[in-house]
């Protein structure tokens, strides 16, 4: 399944429609302006939260949790190393995800056990602000959507801290 993420500047807080690759809207995200941190209610088109993004503050690395029905149910670290970024989302489990590539450019892969199981890149849409995250059948979508709605906010808090 081919998602596209475009964000919504005109709204109070950060908030994103995620579409399917035909243009139909699947999820929406919707933060809260006026917080501490980032908090975002990752929800369906019906209203329904299916989880609830909280960035965790005072944390030696950026750090975003995951939470569905109100536990805490994965983790999105940003790794620090001299050669590149990457990211982790930890999940229940010895199945981590590691997230490697081009943060930047939106160019990047979500791998498991070595396996690439899902891609972000704007090429799938030439638009502005927009990128295709393409995900393999019986992956988690939510969370692999979340961890891209994680990293989009750390960049942007990276870029307007400096």
């Amino acid at each position: 399944m081919i998602y596209r993420i475009k964000e919504k500047f005109w709204s109070w807080g950060n908030d994103f429609t995620i579409t399917d690759e035909y243009g139909n809207d699947k999820f929406f995200i919707d933060g809260q302006a006026f917080s501490w941190g980032d908090k975002l209610s990752f929800q369906d088109m019906q209203g329904n939260e299916l989880a609830f993004i909280s960035q965790k503050l005072l944390s030696m690395k950026p750090r975003y949790q995951i939470f569905v029905n109100g536990e805490i149910f994965a983790e999105v670290v940003k790794e620090y190393s001299w050669l590149k970024q990457k990211f982790t989302l930890d999940v229940p489990g010895p199945n981590d995800y590691e997230i490697t590539g081009s943060f930047w450019q939106h160019e990047f892969e979500f791998l498991r056990s070595g396996r690439t199981v899902a891609s972000v890149s704007k090429s799938y849409w030439d638009w502005t602000d927009s990128y295709g995250v393409n995900i393999i059948d019986g992956e988690d979508d939510v969370s692999i959507l979340c961890a891209c709605i994680v990293i989009d906010q750390v960049l942007y808090d990276d870029e307007n801290k400096n």
